[in-house]
């Protein structure tokens, strides 16, 4: 049976808002002891399948700069500290399209990798979506609102036309969930 490793001693090489990165030294189950295992710390995210009011599907285009890539996204961001996750959605939902919605749900959690990060990915469906404000993007922000049918959206799918991973696994599971794939 599998069990957890030992931490025998950890130590922060960096810890910044958007990079903290800590060594681990581990002891695994076998007696092993690892000197060093990173570990990269995040903070908990949301992504949110947003359905409108016409049951189309809001999505997020926007310069990504790790993969030098304009990228075609959903809406998701950060749960702030002390915030909940479907609070957080909400949030983040009404700041980069200015739509607001009836109804939200989480659908799944995931970690990215977790091999070397343990933060959470929360995923919401969120339905009844009406444009009701303006976007406030951070400004570091520069989003374009992309409102798409749900085939379009499949196809972007089977095509491989969404080239963020968890933004990928969140809508098949929404679409699953929702009884549309």
């Amino acid at each position: 049976m599998t069990e957890p490793w030992k931490i025998l001693q950890s130590e922060y090489i960096i810890k910044r808002p958007w990079a903290t990165l800590r060594v681990d030294q581990v002891q695994l189950p076998n007696g092993v002891i690892k000197d060093e295992y990173y570990i990269l710390e995040y903070p908990k995210w949301v992504n949110m399948v947003g359905f409108t009011e016409a049951n189309q599907i809001i999505f997020a285009r926007q310069y990504r700069h790790g993969a030098q890539k304009v990228l075609l996204e959903l809406p998701a961001g950060v749960v702030e500290d002390g915030e909940e996750p479907e609070f957080a959605a909400r949030r983040e939902m009404m700041e980069e399209t200015g739509y607001a919605f009836d109804e939200v749900t989480e659908v799944c959690q995931l970690y990215a990798n977790p091999a070397t990060s343990g933060n959470l990915t929360y995923t919401y469906v969120m339905k009844g979506g009406r444009k009701v404000a303006e976007q406030q993007l951070d400004d570091s922000e520069d989003i374009e609102v992309v409102i798409l049918s749900i085939e379009e959206a499949k196809k972007l799918l089977l095509e491989n036309g969404i080239g963020q991973a968890l933004h990928t696994s969140a809508l098949f599971y929404v679409l699953h969930h929702e009884g549309l794939f």
